[in-house]
């Protein structure tokens, strides 16, 4: 999987970083009763993804394949 860089960008992880932290802290606040903090984590969760989008238009996310990106890629995944 690492030979098609699968979220090995800066968009990627960040957007993944902000939703993993706002998940994180949305699971403390349903443990510890506190309804507000569930929904300010779960908000955080979602702008993760807006982040990641906006981070992938502005340029640091996965380039587009070109041709010759594709065929090698077809001749790495069948070994011709």
């Amino acid at each position: 999987m690492s030979g098609s860089a699968h979220g090995h960008t800066i968009a990627a992880w960040t957007g993944v970083s902000i939703s993993f932290l706002g998940f994180l802290i949305a699971g403390v606040a349903m443990v510890v009763p506190w309804p507000g903090v569930v929904i300010a984590g779960l908000v955080l969760a979602a702008l993760g993804a807006v982040v990641g989008k906006l981070l992938s238009v502005a340029g640091y996310g996965k380039k587009p394949a070109t041709k010759t990106t594709v065929a090698k890629e077809a001749r790495a995944t069948t070994g011709v």
